[in-house]
């Protein structure tokens, strides 16, 4: 089966759509959806139908830090942060806050795993920054492969079974077979907000029966997304980082 996978929607429907229409193209059978679909982006009602119609038809979600931040405060996000957190409130109805704050944090799907942030203690919402923080998560896993988002960088993580780490930036549209035997972290980047230096929206795509995991990317009306932030009062740097990938 062929996956598509997708972390940090961030409200840009522009850029999920995106990847949702090249997901296809590369023929996507099942979706994945790593959580934060909210925040940031002018287009939260959007986002939060189009994942709710896709969980409806088989598809796999979990929680985000936004989306948890729809129904409980979260006092560790900055004051601008939070301030698009209270408008995207405002934009949901009563059923799309409830899907999201519904949400599990993990899933267990066959070997792999899904979450948002990590999964040695994924309410803290710890970033996976290097090596040492992707083998506590890995330690933390049954899975022996782990899918996860948070920190919009793409990167692959490997432990041997002496517990030897291995660690790389993936190029995109290059498959890498996650070999047994090793246990795995595959981090995505960011649909809606890339921070790799990078504007194009990425996720990837994994085949369940070569094991074999590609990162992808997708270009997409960037100037349109950027105009709907502004055109909706919220502050202009939201606007100003998609056209740099920051």
């Amino acid at each position: 089966m062929r996956l598509a996978l997708f972390a940090d929607i961030h409200g840009n429907r522009q850029a999920f759509d995106a990847c949702l229409e090249a997901a296809r193209a590369q023929g996507a059978e099942k979706f994945v959806l790593l959580g934060d679909f909210v925040g940031y982006g002018a287009d939260p009602e959007w986002i939060v139908d189009t994942v709710m119609a896709l969980v409806e038809d088989g598809a796999i979600a979990v929680r985000g830090n936004h989306d948890t931040a729809i129904g409980i405060d979260n006092d560790a996000m900055n004051a601008e942060a939070q301030a698009v957190v209270e408008w995207t409130r405002g934009k949901l109805s009563a059923a799309q806050r409830r899907f999201l704050t519904e949400l599990p944090l993990m899933q267990q799907e066959d070997d792999r795993l899904y979450v948002h942030s990590e999964a040695s203690n994924p309410t803290r919402w710890r970033y996976v920054r290097d090596a040492s923080d992707a083998a506590r998560s890995m330690m933390a896993a049954e899975a022996p492969i782990t899918f996860c988002g948070h920190i919009h960088r793409p990167a692959l993580y490997s432990m041997s079974s002496t517990a030897k780490m291995t660690s790389f930036v993936p190029t995109t549209g290059v498959a890498v077979q996650l070999l047994a035997g090793r246990r795995w972290l595959a981090v995505l980047g960011s649909v809606g907000q890339p921070r790799d230096g990078i504007p194009a929206a990425a996720f990837a795509m994994f085949d369940t029966e070569r094991r074999e995991v590609t990162y992808c990317r997708a270009p997409y009306d960037i100037d349109s997304a950027a105009a709907r932030i502004r055109e909706n009062g919220l502050p202009g740097w939201l606007a100003d980082r998609l056209l740099v990938g920051r």
